[in-house]
């Protein structure tokens, strides 16, 4: 298996690992192809792919904005999960972003999705119950949850 950056080509493969996991939410704008090339243009060198005999079997699309990083989207195929591919893409990116001076970094998981959440809090992230998690749409979002 090969651990490498996400690239815009990478875009199909991983969107379509996404739509096959359960319990995440994606949009139509920042999640397109467009959204997730302007991210990435932005933010090159902090997302990855975990790739094996040429199929992606892994995602983490992260980034910053100067201050603190923040993960949007982490995905393993169901059937290889629980072989150590999502907390290597997990270290590999909190490596590039600590290599970046981010300091502190933030995901947001939904409540329904326990293995998620589990996974989360096994790779060292709290949940705060201190705050509440406020948004307001800027243009017309559909919301696409899996």
């Amino acid at each position: 298996m090969i651990l490498r950056t996400m690239t815009a080509d990478d875009y199909d493969k991983v969107y379509s690992l996404w739509m096959s996991c359960k319990n995440m939410g994606f949009n139509n704008l920042d999640d397109s192809r467009e959204g997730v090339q302007k991210f990435l243009k932005r933010n090159p060198d902090t997302s990855f792919v975990a790739e094996l005999n040429g199929e992606i079997v892994g995602i983490i699309l992260a980034g910053h904005d100067g201050r603190r990083g923040y993960i949007y989207h982490m995905s393993v195929a169901e059937r290889y999960r629980r072989q150590g591919i999502g907390s290597r893409l997990v270290e590999k990116c909190l490596a590039a972003l600590k290599g970046e001076g981010i300091n502190k970094v933030a995901l947001l998981v939904f409540n329904r999705n326990e293995e998620g959440n589990g996974f989360w809090e096994s790779q060292g992230f709290t949940a705060r119950g201190d705050i509440t998690y406020r948004n307001k749409e800027l243009n017309k979002i559909i919301r696409i949850d899996t």
